[in-house]
């Protein structure tokens, strides 16, 4: 990498290519070889990477999406240094910690203790820092009962627990952190996330594949979408992540399904119809009054045969905050067998805690797995406006129970007269 002027942005990629030969035929034995020796292997050029450029900003949180086989994870291999690149140029201001592939540097031989030992010193702490910052690894990975145990008997979810508690204990300016995250259970899935929100509150820099466009539109400030190696997009999360629905899903109408539409997205294997509120009576209601139960209702159908889909909804204010999220998976992941054709409603009931003002709902429904699967997500499919004589600048009116207690007698010199 070129080294970086004074005051320049974290991460400038410019004009970056990269491309790899691929053979066309593979010669596997040394007696195929020793048998054509004049035998020439063709080889066919992958362009991974076109005239790539973009910056990133000191403290920015910056996402890289793209279909599998668009170059993304290739480019952060480059920004690695793992690959060299054939043109362009790439600088970065700070020291960088990669996590780009499950277990890359770990000796299967070796207990969690060394491993980790090894990587922290790889990842530019000295020996007596990685040390220090032993326990801290293990409490954030909990493997305590496991530090003994060599890793090549270790899941892959134990793997990426280890992996990422090491780096996020590296002092580094600039992070590369490819999706691995998705072999880990929620629970530390959730721990993982609560680190990104702190990373991002210090304003480290931070660079994030993955295909996950709730957590692109959640943390990050600008992405890049990347297509055959080349930039499709780079733009606000929320846009970038349409255009990405739209890459995907492009053939959803010649197929048959759903074409995809401003504020939707999805394959078109299932559909959103409508969304709509209801009061406590269960009559269909444009306005709540607060602190009363009441229920958002969606019917959904199918247009193709599933087995445990997800369904869920985000509500958010009007100023695109979003304020309650749920989905299915909390509750029971095994939601049922359902066929081509039928229709559901999913029926979300809650007490109104919500503070006075207008509120949108997004829904969707995706196939059971890792990642994101998206058969049809609508924003906005419906809005309510709350009533109430509470609210004071939050976005909930949570019950509770506020009581002033005396500890005990007033000072005697608080007593006396001025």
């Amino acid at each position: 990498m070129t080294p970086p002027a004074p005051n320049a942005p974290a991460v400038v990629v410019d004009g970056v290519h990269k491309t790899f030969a691929m053979p066309k035929e593979k010669v596997h034995t040394l007696k195929e070889r020793a048998l054509h020796p004049l035998r020439r292997t063709g080889y066919e050029v992958l362009r991974a990477l076109q005239d790539v450029s973009f910056t990133v900003e000191q403290g920015e949180f910056f996402g890289i999406v793209g279909r599998n086989g668009s170059g993304k994870s290739t480019l952060l291999k480059c920004l690695a240094g793992i690959y060299g690149i054939d043109s362009g140029a790439i600088s970065a201001s700070g020291r960088m910690s990669t996590f780009i592939e499950l277990g890359v540097g770990f000796n299967p031989d070796l207990a969690a203790r060394e491993n980790a030992m090894l990587n922290a010193i790889m990842l530019g702490l000295t020996r007596s820092e990685a040390e220090q910052r032993y326990e801290r690894i293990l409490d954030f990975s909990e493997l305590h009962e496991f530090e003994d145990l060599k890793i090549k008997n270790y899941s892959s979810g134990m793997l990426v627990r280890l992996a990422f508690s090491v780096m996020i204990q590296v002092d580094a300016d600039i992070l590369l952190i490819d999706e691995v995250l998705a072999v880990g259970d929620a629970a530390f899935q959730q721990k993982c996330y609560d680190e990104f929100n702190r990373l991002r509150d210090e304003q480290r820099t931070i660079l994030f594949v993955t295909h996950d466009m709730g957590s692109v539109e959640r943390f990050c400030h600008r992405a890049l979408l990347l297509e055959r190696g080349e930039v499709v997009t780079l733009d606000h999360p929320a846009r970038v992540a349409q255009e990405y629905f739209r890459l995907n899903f492009d053939q959803a109408e010649s197929d048959g399904g759903r074409p995809v539409e401003e504020g939707r997205r999805g394959d078109g294997s299932a559909e959103v119809i409508e969304g709509w509120f209801e009061d406590e009576h269960g009559e269909r209601a444009e306005t709540l009054v607060q602190h009363r139960p009441c229920s958002y209702c969606a019917r959904v159908r199918f247009h193709v045969d599933v087995t445990d889909p997800k369904l869920g909804a985000i509500f958010e204010d009007t100023e695109h905050r979003p304020v309650w999220t749920t989905t299915s998976v909390w509750h029971d992941e095994h939601t049922g067998q359902f066929a081509a054709d039928e229709e559901i409603v999913l029926r979300i009931a809650f007490e109104n805690a919500l503070a006075p003002g207008r509120y949108w709902v997004h829904t969707g429904v995706s196939r059971r797995g890792a990642g994101e699967d998206t058969m049809d997500r609508r924003d906005r499919v419906a809005s309510m406006i709350v009533t109430g004589l509470r609210g004071h600048g939050g976005v909930v009116d949570i019950p509770h129970d506020l009581r002033i207690e005396r500890t005990g007698a007033p000072h005697a010199a608080a007593r006396e007269p001025a």
